[in-house]
């Protein structure tokens, strides 16, 4: 049986396993952390950082850091609020996202943290890179300018025999994402449907149902992100 520990979040006192990462031990006591890299029960990546608290007076990734006995999270706080504001604009700005023609519009996590952080003009100039578009596959389209690079792809879509369907290519200003285009051509029409509903923006596609849901009816359309801690995860 696992170790229950005491912690707090913003004063609050809350119940966790030991071991258990922050998000998830939030989560479970009705407090929103926001993720875009993170899943729960996968390997964390710790890579958008926008999980980013203070944990015993340090800044950590939430995803990455476990919860211990007396453990003292600041969450909602006006300066972190200002670092995850930032690193929205900055994902805004590295990529090229334009929401009115988006596809993922209503269903795109990084548009919802906009709108939650109360975004309007960044701080940041824009970077205005070009990334090849991907549309070789028969059921993926791979819209490479929208990848945030947060790793769900390349850790979760894999073939029978383990092997992942998406990775990076290239370090720093020449990082992409990439699809191998023979595993990719045997992809279940389920794989490639979790493929489109797991990339938190809009990088992956699925061929011929990317307008399938009406405007006024997706995730994000009535209710902002973080008000459904059971789903922050898909």
């Amino acid at each position: 049986m696992s170790e229950i520990v005491k912690f707090t979040i913003d004063g609050k006192e809350c119940q966790g396993k030991k071991g258990q990462l922050i998000v998830d031990a939030a989560a479970d006591n009705g407090v929103y952390i926001p993720v875009l890299c993170h899943m729960r029960d996968l390997i964390p990546a710790g890579s958008c950082r926008i999980c980013t608290t203070k944990v015993n007076g340090r800044y950590m990734a939430a995803c990455t850091t476990p919860v211990d006995e007396g453990t003292v999270v600041e969450n909602d706080t006006p300066e972190l609020l200002d670092i995850r504001k930032a690193i929205v604009e900055m994902l805004f700005v590295e990529g090229n996202h334009f929401c009115p023609s988006c596809e993922k519009s209503g269903n795109c996590d990084l548009q919802a943290l906009g709108y939650k952080y109360q975004m309007m003009a960044p701080r940041f100039p824009y970077a205005f890179e070009r990334r090849e578009l991907e549309a070789s596959t028969p059921k993926i389209f791979l819209e490479k300018n929208r990848c945030i690079f947060c790793k769900r792809c390349v850790r979760v879509i894999k073939d029978d025999q383990g092997r992942s369907v998406f990775a990076f290519k290239g370090r720093g200003k020449t990082l992409q994402i990439n699809i191998d285009k023979k595993l990719a051509a045997n992809l279940s029409d389920e794989m490639a449907k979790k493929a489109m509903d797991i990339c938190p923006v809009g990088a992956i596609l699925r061929k011929e149902v990317g307008f399938v849901e009406p405007i006024g009816t997706k995730k994000y359309d009535h209710k902002p992100i973080g008000s459904d801690l059971k789903n922050i995860y898909q």
